[in-house]
């Protein structure tokens, strides 16, 4: 009795799965998706010395930290454009002081711009709802709903703000100081591994 031997071609789908995988695998490894850099303590590393700046240039911004029931820092944003321009940044959720989860924010921009700048914000997150929906979202929008701090005194915020209801407020600031103006509207915050 003989016995056959079939042979198969491998098929162009199987092939072509195959390669996907590879190059996928590839790609990752590559990029080593932060596993073993030091982006983590990087972000951290500015968003301490961002929130000590902060609490030491406006202190009543320390009101807020005690009331809020967790914040995201964004300790370094930047905005460029030329026509169409964007933002981009990184920062870290706190809860309890602690930090809970890394993020970026990105915004897009299209109208008369041209130039750059750097700025840093805070959202102090004032109610378990707000701060929950947030981390519940995969792609959390800032809207119009936001209440900003505004330096509208020397180093005091407006008295408005600390005893606010609102559910999340924003702190706007860089070298210059709290931003006049400036806004979080628009831009777009979702979880990263750094």
């Amino acid at each position: 009795m003989t016995q056959s031997v079939v042979t198969r071609k491998p098929s162009l789908g199987n092939r072509r799965t195959f390669m996907i995988g590879l190059g996928a695998t590839s790609l990752l490894a590559a990029c080593n998706n932060g596993l073993t850099g030091n982006g983590g303590p990087r972000i951290e590393a500015r968003a301490d010395a961002s929130l000590d700046y902060l609490y030491n240039t406006y202190p009543n911004t320390r009101d807020l930290r005690e009331k809020s029931v967790g914040m995201l820092v964004m300790p370094l944003v930047t905005k460029a454009g030329l026509g169409v321009g964007g933002s981009y940044g990184r920062g870290v959720l706190r809860v309890n002081d602690v930090t809970v989860d890394y993020y970026s924010s990105t915004q897009a921009s299209v109208g008369l711009q041209i130039g750059a700048q750097q700025y840093a914000h805070v959202l102090f997150f004032m109610t378990n709802d707000a701060l929950a929906t947030f981390r519940r979202s995969s792609g959390w929008a800032a809207g119009a709903d936001i209440e900003y701090a505004l330096n509208n005194r020397g180093e005091n915020l407006s008295a408005e703000t600390t005893t606010s209801r609102s559910p999340v407020i924003a702190v706007v600031f860089g070298q210059a100081g709290l931003i006049a103006g400036a806004t979080v509207e628009g831009i777009k915050y979702s979880r990263i591994i750094p």
